[in-house]
C-alpha cells in the first residue's frame, strides 16, 4: 500500500459559492472527520489529489496546520461530466487501527476448454485490514473451471493480516455455459412462411 503526502489548509468558508471559489483554483473541498473527533473542513491540492486517488485504498499522509495525520478516502465525489474532483470525505486512520474497505477482485487462470463464460458477481470484497497495510486487490483463479462452478467470498485467499467482512456465503464469481441462442425474430418469420 502506498502513502502519498499531500498539503491541506484548514478552510473557514462553506457552501456552494464557496466550493465554486476553491475548485476555480484547482483546489477540491474535503472534510476529515474519525476517532470522536469534530469534523475538519479543508481544501486539498486538485492535481495532487487526482493522482493519489488512482490507487485504491491510499493512505494519506495530510499536513494540516504543521501537525500530520494519516487518512483514507471514505468517499469521493467526481463532476459526472468532466470526471474532476467535486469534494472528498477522508477518514482518519492511525497506524496499527483496523479499517473495514472494499477492494477490487481480479482474475487469473484459462478456464477448461469449452464455451463459457465468467460473470464477476462481485467485483469488490469488503475486507478488514489494518490502515497502513491495505491490499490494493485480490486474485482469484479460475484455472481449469468449468460451467456450474462458483468462487465463493470464502473461497478466496486474503492477503496475511486481512480478514473477510463480507458474508462468507456470497458468491463473488460463477462459470455460465456459453449458449448460442436463435433469435426469436428469425424463428417466427421463417415459420410464418412456410405456412
Amino acid at each position: 500500500m502506498s502513502e502519498v503526502k499531500i498539503a491541506a489548509d484548514v478552510r473557514s468558508s462553506f457552501g456552494k459559492g464557496a466550493a465554486r471559489t476553491i475548485r476555480r483554483e484547482n483546489k477540491v473541498p474535503g472534510v476529515i472527520y474519525g476517532h470522536g473527533t469534530e469534523p475538519v473542513h479543508v481544501t486539498l491540492p486538485g492535481h495532487e489529489l487526482l493522482l493519489a486517488l488512482r490507487t485504491a485504498n491510499v493512505l494519506l499522509s495530510l499536513d494540516i496546520d504543521g501537525k500530520t495525520e494519516l487518512a483514507i478516502p471514505k468517499a469521493v465525489q467526481r463532476d459526472a461530466i468532466k470526471g474532476y474532483l467535486v469534494h472528498v470525505d477522508l477518514l482518519l486512520v492511525k497506524k496499527g487501527e483496523k479499517v473495514t474497505v472494499e477492494v477490487a477482485v481480479e482474475t487469473e487462470g484459462d478456464l477448461a476448454p469449452g464455451s463459457f463464460l465468467v460473470e464477476n458477481v462481485l467485483n469488490t470484497l469488503s475486507v478488514e485490514a489494518e490502515a497502513t497495510h491495505i491490499p490494493t486487490s485480490v486474485t482469484v483463479s479460475i484455472e481449469g473451471l468449468e460451467a456450474g462452478a462458483a468462487i465463493h467470498a470464502k473461497d478466496i485467499k486474503l492477503p496475511s493480516g486481512t480478514t473477510l467482512a463480507t458474508d462468507p456465503e456470497a458468491v463473488v464469481i460463477q462459470i455460465l455455459s456459453a449458449q448460442a441462442e436463435e433469435p426469436a425474430a428469425e424463428t417466427e418469420a421463417a415459420e410464418g412462411a412456410e405456412a
